[in-house]
């Protein structure tokens, strides 16, 4: 029997099914391309933030092994703490890029300043919790060798707080009204301060004192000031009038604030909640496979920015079609991040797959590091793709206003079953480091079907069905 006589009986049925999907296609054409001019620039800024860790890691890990892990302890606690605390102004994706893309210029100004409000309410609080990181590290066992470097770093990591969150505020803001060449810019000139600054500081060149890690943590302080003063600078120049706009906190705003980023924050503290006690489980085996985690973090932290950056613009241009009215295209705008997500991180799995003993000799030069690193490599390459959904449909979501699915699948994927299995793994029957990382694998698998499935069903119920219904 033939193909056509055998299956031409429903050539009818499919025939309106394959124009839908022609349909799609056309339109998502031009909706890729304003994606990837959007994205491409927050990809590159989001790599240039990784970039800064690489080279604190890099003239690190030259200095000893005890330095690698004392900054590897001691960056993922501040970041536990401050990245999440930050996760609070990723409300302003939603709120201001709604209202730029309604047009309305006064709304989304406001929210700026609100948002600036909270950041700097927020900076006495997570510069307190940090300062009461030093005894909680000396109760939990860490290795004093490894507490000898991690308790200077954090100190003056500490005072990069008020302009690291004056960043956040701004970075949301000129991203969700299309300004983020400045956010690249700001990133990626940043490295250079940061390459200078551990030159000098880390190793004790210019007649500079040698501070090791304490060192690369004030040339991390340094640059994220200047960071800030390149945003405040392109927020004047690409936004003339918003300073005669500048008024007190509205309450009602900060509040709505608030509501969409503390489901965020929960959701980014959870993430790096699970991270950070995986470290400090990792420390309690020995210093070895704590560098060599710390390399793996570092490598799958960079390639995450990918997504991530995808992600935001995923949630500026969902928020843009909802502003509009558009809820069709906020769809597509959602479908055509995922796919560009999905595509990044496949490209990462097969790099960490091919070449994960390349990756490890950029950060040391230890043999035992190196083993422990590549173990973990090839641990992480099996959940890239997964990872890239999962942030990917994050951002999205957060572009309709939904914050809280994220949340509770990553409480469910991390601390529910990832953690639990790979502490199983690590300390019963003894795969070490590789164990937890192991079980942390099978949880973000989870979360990325998990959420590239909640945001099938938002994209079939909330957006294409009720723009059909509407129109």
């Amino acid at each position: 029997m033939s193909y056509i006589t055998r299956f031409g009986g429903n050539s009818r049925v499919a025939e309106p099914q394959f124009r839908r999907a022609r349909k799609f296609f056309a339109e998502a054409r031009p909706e890729l391309l304003a994606t990837v001019r959007l994205g491409a620039p927050l990809v590159l800024a989001e790599l240039g933030w990784m970039a800064m860790g690489l080279v604190d890691t890099a003239f690190v890990g030259h200095v000893s092994a005890e330095a690698l892990a004392g900054v590897s302890l001691g960056a993922i606690l501040f970041y536990g703490i401050a990245g999440c605390s930050g996760g609070l102004l990723l409300g302003m994706d939603t709120l201001v890029s709604r209202a730029f893309g309604a047009g309305e210029c006064e709304e989304y100004r406001a929210w700026l300043w609100n948002g600036i409000w909270l950041a700097a309410g927020l900076v006495p609080v997570v510069m307190a919790c940090v300062a009461l990181l030093e005894p909680v590290l000396v109760a939990t066992g860490i290795a004093p060798s490894v507490l000898r470097t991690a308790r200077p770093y954090v100190r003056a990591l500490n005072w990069s707080t008020p302009p690291l969150f004056l960043y956040f505020a701004l970075r949301r803001y000129l991203q969700a009204i299309h300004v983020v060449r400045p956010v690249m810019f700001a990133l990626i000139s940043a490295n250079l301060v940061n390459l200078a600054g551990n030159w000098v500081l880390v190793l004790g060149n210019l007649g500079a004192p040698r501070m090791g890690a304490e060192g690369s943590g004030w040339a991390t302080c340094i640059s994220r000031a200047y960071m800030a003063a390149v945003l405040v600078t392109a927020l004047a120049w690409h936004d003339r009038g918003v300073h005669r706009t500048w008024r007190w906190p509205a309450w009602p705003r900060i509040a709505a604030l608030v509501d969409l980023g503390l489901p965020a924050a929960a959701q980014m503290g959870l993430e790096i909640g699970v991270f950070s006690l995986v470290t400090v489980l990792i420390g309690k085996l020995n210093a070895i496979q704590l560098a060599g985690h710390q390399i793996a973090l570092v490598t799958v932290s960079t390639t995450y920015m990918m997504p991530l950056g995808i992600s935001s613009a995923a949630a500026v241009r969902v928020g843009h079609a909802l502003g509009r009215g558009d809820r069709a295209a906020a769809a597509r705008s959602g479908w055509t991040a995922l796919g560009l997500g999905a595509v990044a991180m496949s490209a990462a799995a097969v790099v960490l797959l091919t070449v994960p003993r390349w990756i490890a000799r950029i950060f040391t030069v230890d043999a035992g590091v190196i083993g422990s690193a590549v173990v973990l490599l090839r641990v992480a390459a099996f959940f890239q793709l997964f990872d890239g959904l999962q942030v990917v449909a994050t951002g999205a979501l957060r572009g309709t206003g939904d914050t809280r699915m994220p949340m509770l699948t990553h409480l469910a994927g991390y601390w529910l079953i990832g953690l639990p299995v790979g502490a199983v793994l690590c300390f019963r029957y003894g795969f070490g480091a590789a164990g937890l990382w192991a079980g942390l694998s099978i949880g973000l698998i989870l979360i990325g079907i998990a959420l590239a499935l909640w945001w099938w069903w938002t994209a079939r119920t909330k957006l294409v069905v009720g723009f059909q219904r509407d129109t």
